[in-house]
């Protein structure tokens, strides 16, 4: 059971350090809730197996919170190595593990040696882009010629292949059609792409319907009858493992020595399959890990010319990490498709032209500042509707509006979801392509509320017009007069699946621990250990206890700097809390001046920061409680 730290307790705080139980579900029922923290959230110190730590740490020579961390991660003890040193020659997934991927590599080999022209079809976000990235640079590679492709447009089409773009990309001579990161439930328009004339091959990852959509192949690590295990995949994923088994065949065949082609190096792919997992935040676990490995490796080579330009539009001058991924990167890269530029994306990835690169990165920057002054108008609007309409108690949360902005949905429902803590959707009510007027809407779920399934219920039982996703993410569409009901439905729906959600969301603490004890060393540590970090294995989270905060002030927008020493004296470390100065916390930092401080608690993860050549240890504080 896990031990709750009450925000403002004075408690003593038995024992050093406890792991954060990633994959242990906390037993919400015999929890003991009180206080919660300047953010609303309860702390809690989450249970580890002490024997099985200490047996992995003595057998792998291993640093004791490490195995401590490994075994809240619920790492077994066969397989600590396949998780901490993965290797590309051992741990690669077989790609014909996945059903039908046999028989797709095979009609895909052909096709290629008989010069049929192949087109992709991609989806607008990141998983999307990458994706569409990894095939158009393998097809072009082995066909010799450019290849045509299509993303739909986020606003204009929605979510999912649009027929227009079947359309299209017949016009341009295709006669088969890859489809990356959606389709899974595209029935209707996968019959337009048939009746046309397009062989379709859908490469996916959402969740299916028990009826698929008739395309010549399915690769899907979620089918009903695919025993891969490799669900964990992200689209990109599934697209490069495509391409994997395509090499394969056509090196088999004769091909790459029949026209003294060179085979395409694999795992020069890995960084785009590295970005789009990270940022589709797919578990890494399984190959995705091995893949964010070598795939940044990769990146750090800055040999793709797209991701080279993002990263210097985004002024990341030191080794791209995941975090840069997911909160530079991946935010550029989407900002395209909110502005009804949802190709910008796929053409930055797959070009070779860094000129060309530079051009498009710069105007995914542009649109990222447009978007964030959006998301910033349209949550505030959501959010008095929310008090307007009294649904803070509600068990799930449902607004839209005319003036809502379908570009930012899924991000204003993330915000909602993160503020309520349960699962938020928000819809903008707009007027198609074919002069209907229709609500497009993204919903953000909390673990345990598998809103995918929701939606797709939601479609069968008429309410939707189309509805999908995975687990903790999914779009639909609905007729705004059905929005009420689609509403009502939500709540009876989802309400009968997180009875046990507590009334504010809890954060898992790996450890709780001095500031003398956060040195360098301890840092590098971690880092060397556990990352990369992402779902299924988050960046370890830290608890300072009883510090004194000192010298607070602003920098930047609005971000907090400080420094944090233990309340008996010793050395400091600088904090910084961003994006947070007109907040409760914020304002609770900034009060901490000398000779009006008083002991916190503090919440969040270190780093270690580099200038003038001298490494020194910060605190990246995501929360806090007084002492006393």
């Amino acid at each position: 059971m896990s031990v709750i730290i009450p925000a403002n307790s004075s408690a003593p705080y038995s024992g050093a350090s406890h792991a954060a139980a990633v994959k242990k579900p906390l037993q919400l029922d015999t929890l003991f809730l009180r206080t919660p923290s300047l953010k609303g959230r309860y702390w809690a110190l989450a249970p580890f197996d002490q024997a099985e730590a200490v047996r992995m740490s003595q057998a792998y020579n291993l640093p004791e919170m490490v195995g401590r961390l490994l075994s809240a991660r619920n790492i077994p003890f066969g397989g600590v190595e396949d998780f901490l040193y993965p290797k590309l020659g051992t741990h690669f997934p077989n790609p014909f593990a996945l059903k039908n991927m046999d028989d797709a590599a095979q009609y895909l080999a052909q096709a290629v040696t008989q010069g049929r022209k192949i087109g992709v079809l991609a989806d607008f976000d990141v998983d999307g882009a990458t994706s569409c990235g990894v095939l158009l640079r393998f097809l072009r590679h082995v066909t010799g010629a450019d290849v045509p492709f299509f993303i739909p447009d986020r606003l204009n089409d929605g979510y999912g292949p649009a027929p227009r773009g079947f359309d299209a990309l017949k016009a341009q001579g295709c006669d088969i059609v890859i489809i990356a990161d959606c389709g899974i439930t595209a029935h209707d328009p996968i019959a337009h792409a048939a009746a046309i004339g397009l062989e379709v091959i859908v490469l996916d990852h959402h969740e299916p319907e028990d009826t698929l959509p008739a395309a010549r192949f399915i690769i899907n690590p979620k089918l009903r009858d695919d025993t891969s295990g490799y669900t964990w995949l992200a689209a990109v994923g599934v697209s490069f493992l495509t391409m994997v088994a395509l090499n394969n065949k056509l090196r088999t065949s004769g091909f790459y020595v029949s026209r003294s082609l060179a085979e395409p190096d694999m795992r020069g792919f890995l960084d785009l399959v590295a970005l789009g997992t990270v940022c589709d935040m797919v578990p890494l676990e399984g190959a995705n890990r091995l893949f964010v490995q070598a795939g940044f490796s990769q990146m750090a080579a800055r040999s793709n010319a797209g991701i080279r330009a993002l990263l210097e539009v985004s002024k990341i001058e030191s080794l791209p990490d995941p975090y840069h991924a997911g909160f530079s990167l991946g935010p550029r890269i989407n900002a395209g498709s909110r502005v009804h530029r949802s190709d910008l994306g796929a053409r930055l990835l797959s070009t070779d032209d860094y000129n060309e690169a530079l051009t498009i990165a710069h105007q995914l920057d542009e649109c990222n500042e447009s978007r964030k002054e959006m998301q910033k108008d349209m949550l505030r609007e959501a959010t008095q509707m929310v008090k307007a309409e009294h649904q803070e108690d509600d068990p799930v949360i449902c607004v839209g509006h005319e003036d809502f902005h379908q570009g930012i949905s899924g991000l204003v429902a993330g915000a909602l979801k993160e503020k309520y803590n349960r699962p938020a959707c928000v819809a903008a009510f707009l007027t198609n392509q074919n002069g209907v007027r229709e609500g497009r809407g993204s919903g953000r779920s909390v673990t345990g509320v598998n809103i995918a399934q929701a939606f797709i219920e939601g479609r069968n039982q008429g309410l939707l017009i189309k509805g999908g996703g995975h687990a903790m993410a999914g779009g639909f569409t609905v007729d705004p007069a059905r929005f009420q009901d689609f509403h009502r439905y939500l709540k009876a729906h989802i309400g009968a699946q997180s009875i046990d959600t507590p009334d504010h969301p809890i954060t898992e603490i790996d450890a709780a621990m001095s500031v003398r004890a956060a040195s360098v060393e301890f840092v590098r540590i971690i880092q060397n250990h556990m990352a990369p970090y992402g779902v299924g294995n988050p960046e370890p989270v830290f608890m300072l206890r009883n510090v004194m905060v000192g010298a607070p002030d602003i920098v930047g927008a609005n971000h907090v700097r400080c420094y944090i020493r233990d309340a008996e004296g010793g050395a400091s470390i600088k904090g910084l809390s961003f994006r947070s100065a007109n907040s409760e916390l914020g304002e609770a930092l900034l009060k901490q001046r000398a000779g009006q401080a008083i002991p916190m608690h503090l919440v969040g993860h270190f780093q270690i920061n580099t200038w003038q050549g001298r490494e020194s240890v910060d605190f990246n504080i995501h929360d806090a409680a007084f002492a006393i």
